[in-house]
């Protein structure tokens, strides 16, 4: 699958063409290979500097792993993965090791993602000792500077996870993905574990890192109405494979692929008696270790002119409209529209 080059961003940070992780399913006495789960299906995209792309979809599409495959913290089937012009994928060793300074990742889970033997500022420190970017006093004074910019306080450096609540202990795992000055940094539903109050300082405070340090996010998340506030584009993937990917007001206003209408038809509306028109799918999502035929959404689409060639034939991202493009046989091109933001 390729991107069409005119809706690519001209800065690019971060390419990632064909990207692709297969799991093995192995049975019998010898565990022979008799299959594989297609977590991520040949997926690509650009994400420029200082901006955000969101990847939204159903639980278990594959978002997560495809956020860490890039970083290859998940080993890669086959797929490159280009920042700042460097193939990630071609490292090893110590120049992967150097390279993992400038990628970095904020996990779901603030508590998991956190070694309860380690104090806060052990946490923040090791990145600055492993990457020989501080020591002793200076390393000090940078995991007090990197608490202040996260909204804690220096004593809480002292002090071990689990005496925190989930929205702090966020806060200490952007804290320790900041210290090592990344340029880009995987957002893996950094606000799916914590209370709404909690979410909006969340995403707010992300938000004015990016703006003061310029940083790319791959914003992964399933709540749309995060998206909404956080995304500059977004992506919609299904069963492994992006299905369609646009300007964040042009998707909210005029989503284009069957899918991506189903998604946002389930968002709840703000306004006191509100409603919009539901769009139930029939059925359940296919397995990933066999996926239908041709358009891996059709079994489930029901837009009116699906036919055998849906069936049959793998539709390919086409732009239908300015900077929007849909993976669909049946989307017809668009002119160009003038979308509100949602």
């Amino acid at each position: 699958m390729t991107v069409p080059s005119s809706i690519t961003p001209s800065t690019a940070l971060l390419r990632v063409r064909g990207l692709t992780k297969h799991f093995p399913v192995r049975s019998g006495w010898l565990q022979r290979v008799t299959g594989a789960v297609r977590a991520v299906d040949d997926v690509s995209f650009d994400i420029a500097r200082g901006e955000t792309l969101a990847l939204v979809g159903e639980s278990g599409c594959g978002k997560t792993t495809t956020g860490r495959t890039l970083l290859r913290l998940v080993e890669p089937t086959r797929g490159t993965v280009h920042y700042d012009g460097t193939d990630v994928t071609a490292l090893s060793g110590e120049a992967l090791r150097r390279m993992r300074r400038h990628l970095q990742i904020v996990f779901q889970d603030p508590f998991g993602s956190l070694n309860p033997r380690l104090t806060v500022g052990e946490a923040i420190r090791e990145g600055l000792i492993v990457h020989q970017l501080a020591e002793g006093a200076a390393a000090d004074r940078r995991v007090t500077q990197l608490l202040d910019e996260v909204g804690l306080r220096a004593e809480h450096a002292t002090r071990y996870p689990h005496e925190f609540s989930g929205g702090q202990r966020q806060r200490i795992g952007i804290a320790r993905a900041l210290a090592v000055e990344p340029g880009f940094i995987v957002c893996d539903e950094p606000v799916s574990a914590l209370d709404v109050s909690v979410q909006a300082q969340v995403v707010n405070l992300l938000q004015d890192l990016q703006r003061d340090r310029g940083l790319s996010y791959l914003f992964i998340a399933h709540d749309l109405a995060v998206v909404a506030h956080m995304a500059d584009r977004v992506a919609v993937m299904y069963l492994g494979r992006i299905v369609e990917l646009a300007p964040r007001r042009a998707l909210f206003a005029t989503p284009l692929m069957p899918y991506t209408q189903a998604l946002l038809s389930a968002v709840p509306v703000p306004e006191p008696g509100g409603a919009r028109r539901r769009i139930i799918l029939a059925g359940d999502p296919p397995s990933p270790a066999n996926p239908p035929s041709g358009c891996v959404f059709h079994p489930r689409c029901q837009h009116p002119a699906r036919d055998s060639q849906c069936s049959s034939m793998v539709p390919v991202l086409e732009e239908k409209a300015p900077g929007h493009i849909v993976a669909c046989h049946k989307v017809a091109p668009r002119l160009p529209t003038s979308p509100t933001p949602p």
